[in-house]
């Protein structure tokens, strides 16, 4: 490969080697090979997982796109809008396997802070369902989502889904339209041990209330590590 393009040592590392493999790749053909993994890791030096949130980037961005069994190419334009995601399907998105593991589905009386996302009265029936999640068995997030009983009868005993909006859009209700929240802060020390980070290491905490139609249908709050989920936000406008 040519030499490194981006010089600026005080840049981040998997910044450096984003920047490098876009200016790699800027012009090339679609379905173009973008450099390997293992080619960028020997390349610059450092870890797989500093090369992976670089290629990450680029894959959400559009530019790249991963095919199972063939590796990482140069992406086709987009042409359709990207459409609301939940945690299955933007890791799978990210070329990484998701899982979850239950940690708390029960029926519970919904406090004022929820009873209001969910333009409910407070006391009323919610299902409360905790969640370790993880991408390519690294724990990755806790998620704890907020879902009005009275849309899902029958939600707890017919077994937890493996994702929660392929669950929700066979019933109807899959969320068209999202408001969501970030905001930094420290792990406590329960999430320490679940996210498996140091005591107080930055975490990213996600809020989102999902609506289907005219009807709120999820409102969660998810612990992200800082250190392995990178928020990538696209803007466009029409016309």
């Amino acid at each position: 490969m040519d030499e490194v393009l981006v010089t600026d040592g005080r840049a981040l590392k998997h910044v450096q080697v984003r920047e490098y493999v876009r200016n790699l790749v800027t012009g090339s053909a679609p379905g173009s090979p973008a450099p390997s993994e293992r080619e960028l890791v020997q390349h610059f030096g450092v870890a797989r997982m500093t090369v992976r949130q670089a290629m990450d980037a680029l894959v959400v961005e559009g530019l790249l796109e991963r095919i199972p069994g063939r590796g990482t190419f140069v992406a086709r334009p987009r042409r359709t809008a990207s459409r609301i995601t939940g945690y299955t399907e933007e890791m799978t998105r990210r070329g990484m396997l998701a899982e979850s593991q239950t940690l708390l589905a029960r029926r519970e009386q919904a406090g004022p802070g929820v009873a209001r996302a969910l333009a409910l009265t407070e006391g009323d029936a919610v299902i409360h369902w905790r969640r370790l999640r993880r991408a390519d068995g690294v724990p990755m997030c806790i998620e704890d989502a907020y879902l009005n009983e009275v849309l899902l009868p029958g939600f707890l005993q017919s077994g937890m889904p493996t994702s929660l909006y392929d669950s929700l859009e066979s019933r109807g209700l899959r969320p068209t339209w999202a408001e969501d929240s970030v905001n930094a802060d420290k792990a406590t020390s329960e999430e320490s041990s679940l996210l498996e980070v140091d005591p107080m290491s930055a975490v990213l905490r996600h809020s989102r209330r999902a609506v289907s139609g005219e009807k709120v249908v999820e409102v969660s709050r998810s612990v992200y590590r800082a250190d392995r989920y990178t928020l990538w936000v696209q803007l466009g406008q029409d016309g």
